[in-house]
């Protein structure tokens, strides 16, 4: 029995994702012939088609969406796996901040998931509003910092970006006065501006 190599799993997701064998290409780092010599190489080993013909590209064949569920799961234990074997030998301590915002939602579970692959790192968990915890990133007391801003500094990373709105329900109290009550954060807050 022939085995699934991660890197062509990896490549027939690429195409799946980028809907293209040139996106795929781009996004694995290969020239496009090399990208269908490793599909022709899969389709080998699965024993039928992956890809069809479809207008100017390429879809998947039952065979292909079959392949898909089953790929995603071999990568997501591989990576599992890599990061069990790796992450157990790391240690030391990682100090994160970040606002209530993120501490309830996302955040429990990506802290959980890292907790079990890297038992022997200490995380020590910082909440807070954004502008203390920028200082004490800044200071050094924290290593990173997950907070809310306008736009990012020259050293910072924005992961989301969203406008800020005004929702209000039509037969609501916003449409029929023209001064709304609100109730918000004590200064220093961004949202108050």
């Amino acid at each position: 029995m022939e085995t699934l190599d991660p890197d062509l799993l990896k490549t027939f997701l690429a195409f799946v994702e980028g809907g293209s064998l040139a996106k795929a290409a781009s996004a694995v780092g290969r020239s496009p012939s090399a990208i269908t010599a490793q599909m022709q190489r899969l389709e080998e080993i699965v024993g039928e088609p992956l890809l069809s013909p479809q207008g100017r590209g390429r879809g998947l064949t039952p065979a292909g969406e079959d392949l898909v569920g089953h790929a995603r799961r071999i990568l997501a234990v591989h990576t599992e796996a890599w990061l069990a074997l790796k992450g157990a030998r790391a240690g030391g301590r990682i100090a994160i901040g970040t606002t209530q915002d993120f501490a309830d939602h996302g955040l429990p579970e990506l802290l959980r998931a890292f907790a079990a692959s890297h038992p022997r790192v200490r995380i020590e968990l910082r909440v807070g509003r954004s502008l203390e915890l920028g200082s004490a990133l800044q200071a050094g007391q924290i290593d990173l910092a997950i907070t809310m801003r306008h736009a990012p500094s020259p050293d910072e990373v924005a992961l989301i970006s969203e406008p800020m709105l005004w929702l209000s329900s039509e037969k609501g109290l916003a449409t029929r006065q023209e001064a709304v009550p609100l109730a918000l954060l004590d200064p220093y807050c961004g949202f108050r501006e």
